[in-house]
């Protein structure tokens, strides 16, 4: 599990069993209220971007994702 408040560029979660992964994340401290943690995310499936806030409290799923360097000849 990853909390919001450890978001960073390039972490992978699950939301709604869709993986995405953090394109922007923003932590704001208002003065008042509780903090938050503004993030930017794209949906790996349907390369949809989304932006929306969290509680930096707020546990996700890691989405496991790998990657493989290629060549097309």
């Amino acid at each position: 599990m990853i909390s919001a408040g450890d978001f960073r560029k390039g972490v992978t979660f699950q939301i709604n069993n869709r993986p995405c992964v953090v394109v922007d994340f923003q932590h704001v401290k208002p003065g008042k209220g509780a903090a938050f943690v503004r993030t930017k995310y794209k949906d790996m499936i349907t390369g949809a971007i989304r932006e929306e806030a969290f509680n930096p409290s707020e546990k996700f799923p890691k989405a496991h994702i790998e990657t493989k360097t290629m060549q097309y000849l």
